[in-house]
């Protein structure tokens, strides 16, 4: 059975809240039904279940609970962070060299730079919410969770301690999914994915695309201009794990 989990709280999508000025439930509520709408009119089959973080709190907090009374998570500065020097296959998954996942810990917001960890590798598992933040109360005190557990904890929740297959793109790999599973296997001392699948990144006119850039192409505008069945069509020449350039002609072609 699929499960896809919705972050419907984290570090992306509190900030954007903010600037619109909006709560971030309405955010997220509007861009996941926009989401599902596109699945929908793309023929894809809905996941079994799909998870929101702020519905696994509880879980959450109990996760955090166990890393810190095995001691494979301290507390500094307000926060709780996983002591990745308890994790010996660390970067394994990505099979970055410690330089590399410093640089790709500082470009996707893991912030090495954090006086208060030990390791600048270590990450956050829990953290002090902003006065405009939600928050919710925690033996380790009131604030909220951070990415990385949450995918564990739904994750865990419905699938156990080890899933089958688990899917995301290649920018996730580091530090996303190389956290997931160091923390899930401290907890379980099982093996948390028996095969990872991740996607390759697209480019777009000869350009790398990113939000960053404003050069993303939505499924959403394109079946504007082009039969579901085309756009769908058109994704499914690529193999999802070549990295492709997408351009506007290419829906007309297929």
């Amino acid at each position: 059975a699929m499960v896809r989990n919705v972050t419907d709280v984290d570090d992306s999508i509190l900030p954007k809240a903010r600037e619109l000025g909006v709560d971030y439930l309405e955010l997220a509520e509007a861009e996941l039904s926009k989401f599902r709408d596109d699945m929908a009119t793309l023929g894809l089959v809905p996941p079994m279940a799909e998870p929101r973080a702020t519905e696994a709190v509880a879980d959450i907090i109990d996760l955090v609970t166990q890393l810190l009374t095995s001691k494979h998570a301290y507390r500094a500065g307000g926060a709780v962070y996983f002591d990745i020097s308890t994790a010996p296959g660390f970067g394994d998954l990505s099979g970055c060299s410690r330089e590399q996942m410093l640089r790709l810990a500082a470009a996707r917001a893991g912030r090495p730079d954090d006086p208060s960890k030990r390791d600048p590798l270590d990450f956050v598992l829990w953290q002090p919410s902003a006065a405009d933040e939600p928050s919710w109360e925690a033996p380790f005190g009131r604030g909220r969770p951070g990415w990385h557990i949450e995918c564990s904890a739904m994750a865990m929740r419905l699938h156990g301690s080890t899933l089958d297959l688990h899917g995301g793109g290649t920018d996730l790999i580091f530090p996303h999914h190389e956290c997931e599973q160091a923390q899930s296997e401290a907890i379980t001392g099982k093996p948390f994915v028996r095969h990872w699948l991740h996607t390759a990144m697209v480019a777009y006119e000869g350009e790398k695309m990113s939000k960053s850039l404003g050069n993303l192409v939505f499924v959403g505008d394109l079946m504007r201009v082009a039969d579901p069945r085309a756009v769908r069509l058109s994704l499914m020449r690529h193999h999802y794990r070549a990295g492709f350039e997408w351009h506007d002609s290419e829906v007309q072609e297929g």
